[in-house]
Order: C-alpha cells, then sequence, then structure tokens
C-alpha cells in the first residue's frame, strides 16, 4: 500500500472529482492511504462538495481559495518545514497554469526584490511534436499528436499508437538543457516535476521535488545573472518555462 502524507487535489470540478472518486476506490481497495486528502477550488458549490457515500472519503478537506493563494501559503510552509512534506503530493489539473513554476517566480521575486525576474521566450524544444507558447511565456510541449483520454495512465504501450511508448518528456527536457548548455547557452536545471500515475487512473507530483528546486535556486550566486529551466510534466504532456534572473 502507497501511504502519503497530505494529498493536495488542484480543482474540485469534473476532473477533481473524478480523481478524488478514484482515490476512494484505490483507499477501499487497500492501494493507497493518506494522512489528509485537500482539495483546491474557490467554488464552495463544485462537484466535490456534493460527493456522497463510498464516493467521499474520510477526512475529505475542501479548501476554497484560488489555486494560487493555497499554493503561496501550503508550499510556503513545507519551505520551511520540508521534512514533513516528504510524503505529500499534488494532484494537477490537466487544465491548470503552470502553479509550481509561478510559485518558484513568486519566491524568487520576494527573495531578491531588487533582481529582475522574468519569463523569458523560449522558443521551442527539438524533437517534440506538438508545441505552443502560452500568453505568459509557458511553452506547452506534447509528444500526442492526437486527443488523449484523461484518464490514460501513460503505459509502456501507447493505446493510440498501439505501439511501445518510446518518449518521455523529463529526459527529453533533460538532453533540452544539455543541448543549451554544448550550445553555449548556460541553463540552471531543468527542474521537472513529474506527474506519474500512482494508482487508479490518478497522477501526482511529489512536493519535495518542488521544495528541493526552491532550496537550490535560493543557494545560486544573486550576484551572477543565471537563467532556470522549470518544467511540470508527464511522460507524454508537459509546461516548460525559462526564467531569466538578473543579478541583485
Amino acid at each position: 500500500m502507497q501511504q502519503f502524507g497530505t494529498i493536495v487535489v488542484v480543482g474540485g470540478g469534473c476532473y477533481g472529482g473524478y480523481y478524488v472518486r478514484q482515490l476512494s476506490r484505490a483507499r477501499a481497495a487497500g492501494f493507497a492511504t493518506w494522512s489528509r486528502l485537500v482539495v483546491v477550488d474557490r467554488n464552495a458549490l463544485c462537484l466535490v462538495s456534493t460527493l456522497q457515500g463510498n464516493d467521499r472519503p474520510p477526512g475529505l478537506s475542501l479548501q476554497t481559495v484560488t489555486w494560487e493563494a493555497y499554493f503561496s501559503s501550503y508550499l510556503g510552509a513545507a519551505a520551511e518545514r520540508p521534512l514533513e512534506v516528504a510524503n505529500a503530493a499534488i494532484v494537477p489539473s490537466p487544465l491548470m497554469p503552470h502553479l509550481l513554476a509561478e510559485w518558484l517566480v513568486q519566491r524568487a521575486r520576494d527573495r531578491w526584490p531588487t533582481r529582475r525576474i522574468v519569463v523569458e521566450p523560449l522558443g521551442g524544444v527539438p524533437g517534440i511534436p506538438w508545441q505552443m507558447t502560452g500568453a505568459d511565456g509557458t511553452q506547452y510541449v506534447s509528444f500526442a499528436e492526437w486527443v488523449c483520454p484523461i484518464n490514460c495512465i501513460e503505459p509502456a504501450r501507447c493505446p493510440a499508437t498501439r505501439g511501445d511508448r518510446s518518449w518521455s518528456l523529463p529526459p527529453a527536457l533533460a538532453s533540452y538543457a544539455d543541448d543549451e548548455r554544448a550550445a553555449g547557452r548556460p541553463v540552471v536545471g531543468p527542474f521537472v516535476f513529474h506527474c506519474a500515475h500512482r494508482t487508479h487512473g490518478v497522477g501526482m507530483i511529489d512536493v519535495r521535488d518542488v521544495i528541493a528546486a526552491d532550496a537550490t535556486i535560493a543557494a545560486l550566486d544573486a550576484a551572477i545573472p543565471t537563467t532556470v529551466l522549470v518544467g511540470t510534466a508527464s511522460h507524454c504532456h508537459g509546461a516548460l518555462q525559462r526564467i531569466g534572473m538578473g543579478s541583485a
């Protein structure tokens, strides 16, 4: 059985409701347990609030705040007590912005208020077939050129191609960073928060990886301009930011 501390589900609508129901089934079947299950949605009347019976696991807590406000508080506290979140996890929403990168950017701005810290144009990642640049500069990438079912667990054999899944974004993003450095464009990272399938169709990101990235960035020499790559990715889909930090 997988044992988690706090599990944070991003969003309490159709996706979050599905994940909560699946986690309830996983717990009942003896596949997973946790100390706290928190759903974050600014709508107090979201779908999760209506769950009853076997669909509503014991100890479920609904936090009616914005995602940004919740993670500012939760991850900020976690950074002060990293050992307490060693087994904590985040269940991301397919529709959420690049929340974890945004938190790292805000942490850096709070840490170095006189330093210029911006999301820079990335310009694409070679070798990844589908890409789109968001209005905030986030580069959204995918190895899938087709529509994937929301509950796909990204198995070794792709259900869309019916062939072996020969791709994975975390190593692909690491190779991209290596190529950037080899081309004389030094970058730190990438810090990739891997959303991996844990049980019953639910993917999670380890909170400890986010806290470790923040600690590594904090230890960088503020007198030296730096470019940091931050990604949130599963094997097939992801978001990547190139964060430029001027000298303090």
